[in-house]
């Protein structure tokens, strides 16, 4: 039955995947591929705080800290270097080795205190990390932000939408090796009952800082190719809705679900393109935030376990009938 239901889920994804690569083909739509292209930045996002809300069970009001990492490390590189092919490749290698010591740093530091402690302290290291970005001012132009060239071979709206598409499809395929990996078992094990676990003779700390790594290093890579969508980059990629966003998106798709960070990021995405639009028609739907604050309210309240756990809930009754 688990063969079955993994060949299933195979198979949806995999047509997902065609109808998404076949998209530009069938549409001429430039707002279209944009939208796309955001979605799958935000997807890596998404899924990267879900490793660690979702399997690990850790709170962090600081997870764009490492977005605006990487944000910053390739614009900068891009901006004071050359905008080639070979400029953007070094500066994701130099991303992934910033990122990887800051939450190394972060996580020996922090990931000893308990439930809302470490989420208040992350969201204080943040905010240190925001100060420095404004205050910077020779390095990053403050909140004024800069704006840089970009390899010409993404200067194509179509050749960043699959380029975008291929980094999310691959970092999904990454990222769940990890969480069905032993060390990804262990993590959900200390999400589960973390004495228990660790009276198994499990290292909490130590499978705590990994998943802080591992999400880090892909929120930083997400966080390249948001500035690469924009061509510009600023100190709001540090702010704390940042954060709320990821936290919006794996609570709807579904948290403990690579899967669902994707349908999250999705969700979210068009609802906000949709009362943009809306906008343009009535004033209220200029207060986005009011619907997205309701649309939060009501994905708690009626479905708790986001998307996909409800059809999975779905799915064990139709089995059960």
């Amino acid at each position: 039955m688990l063969t079955k239901r993994l060949a299933f889920s195979r198979w949806w994804m995999g047509l997902i995947v065609l109808l998404l690569i076949g998209f530009p083909f069938v549409s001429d739509s430039r707002g279209a591929l944009i939208l796309l292209t955001q979605i799958f930045i935000y997807a890596v996002f998404a899924m990267s705080y879900d490793i660690l809300l979702g399997y690990t069970g850790i709170i962090s009001f600081g997870h764009a800290m490492f977005f605006g990492i990487g944000a910053y490390t390739t614009a900068i590189f891009l901006h004071r270097w050359d905008h080639s092919m070979l400029s953007f490749l070094i500066s994701l290698v130099a991303v992934l080795v910033l990122t990887g010591i800051v939450s190394y740093l972060i996580g020996v530091m922090t990931l000893r205190l308990k439930s809302h402690f470490y989420a208040m302290l992350t969201l204080a290291i943040a905010g240190l990390f925001l100060v420095l970005a404004e205050k910077w001012r020779d390095l990053t132009k403050g909140s004024d932000g800069f704006t840089f060239y970009i390899p010409d071979l993404l200067k194509d709206r179509t050749a960043l939408y699959f380029f975008a598409l291929a980094f999310m499809v691959i970092m999904f395929v990454l990222l769940k090796r990890f969480t069905d990996s032993p060390t990804g078992r262990v993590l959900q094990a200390i999400r589960e009952n973390e004495q228990r676990t660790e009276s198994l003779g499990y290292k909490i700390l130590h499978y705590k800082i990994i998943a802080s790594m591992v999400a880090g290093l892909a929120a930083g890579l997400s966080g390249s190719m948001y500035a690469i969508t924009l061509r510009f980059v600023n100190t709001a990629v540090f702010g704390t809705n940042v954060t709320l966003d990821a936290l919006l998106m794996t609570i709807i798709g579904g948290v403990g679900t690579l899967f669902g960070s994707i349908l999250g990021s999705a969700l979210i995405l068009l609802v906000h393109a949709g009362l943009t639009d809306l906008a343009k028609i009535h004033w209220i739907f200029e207060r986005w935030m009011i619907f997205f604050g309701a649309l939060y309210i009501l994905a708690v309240m009626f479905f708790p376990q986001g998307i996909v756990g409800m059809f999975r809930q779905w799915r064990a009754k139709w089995n059960r009938g």
